[in-house]
């Protein structure tokens, strides 16, 4: 299928490895033009290669709304439009309630919400001259709680609500704002999260046997054809939604 993403400019926020970087991939394939905003210089440089050039990268963190507009300042000096935003880098860093602080539920708040604003803050009038598409990448930990994560999982829901705000906003322009709620998606971050436990691959078998659709973790590709999919005119009439991406694992009854 022609999505029609040849030439169009996308900025993916951690856009280097897993979720992100398999969303980059895809879009290179469609000829799209990625700006990779992502501090991973290895991962970077081979996505360049695939694009054969055809990319931007920028190996910066999102500390600040002065990074975010330094961010689309380049991408419009570079290729002079934006046409897509995927809101994607964070960090489940176990900020909880009971192990955690006013202080440091405030800093991941900051770090894994604070950007999705500003980038497309900064992006919203080329986004209006082309009729953009926004994809917010979410967590299933935003409907079912996880534990021991209060600020992640309070962003997380927090980019749920913008999704519908933003969609709603944006009606005017014909800007189509969607999320995605991943589940348990094989990364290599997830990787080392497994090989923390004493029996991996038991801890591994474990958790795939409870996801209903195959038995089986979803795979990177999977969430970025989605994420792809909602980008393109194929989805010109999506916007507002919440998607799930998981196998059936946060609604179906996990003893199936």
């Amino acid at each position: 299928m022609n999505l029609h993403l040849q030439d169009k400019v996308i900025l993916i926020s951690g856009g280097a490895k897993g979720i992100g970087g398999a969303i980059t991939r895809g879009l290179i394939e469609e000829g799209a033009i990625p700006v990779i905003i992502d501090p991973s210089e290895k991962e970077g440089n081979e996505l360049i290669a695939l694009a054969k050039g055809k990319v931007l990268h920028l190996p910066w963190r999102l500390f600040s709304a002065a990074d975010c507009q330094k961010v689309i300042e380049e991408a419009i000096r570079c290729f002079g439009r934006i046409d897509g935003v995927v809101n994607n880098a964070g960090v489940n860093d176990g900020v909880g309630l009971e192990h955690g602080s006013p202080e440091a539920f405030a800093n991941s708040i900051a770090n894994n919400l604070h950007h999705y604003y500003s980038l497309v803050h900064f992006a919203l009038p080329e986004l209006k001259k082309n009729k953009g598409s926004i994809v917010n990448i979410s967590s299933k930990t935003a409907v079912t709680g996880q534990g021991g994560t209060s600020g992640y999982v309070a962003a997380k829901g927090a980019q749920l609500a913008l999704t519908r705000e933003w969609a709603v906003e944006l009606l005017p322009y014909q800007i189509r704002v969607n999320a995605i709620l991943p589940a348990e998606v094989y990364t290599p971050m997830y990787e080392s999260w497994i090989q923390s436990f004493a029996n991996p691959e038991e801890k591994l078998a474990e958790i795939s046997k409870r996801i209903p659709l195959g038995k089986r973790m979803t795979k990177p590709e999977e969430i970025a054809s989605m994420a792809i999919f909602l980008l393109s005119e194929k989805a010109a009439h999506i916007t507002g939604q919440h998607l799930y991406v998981d196998g059936g694992y946060t609604h179906l009854d996990r003893s199936l």
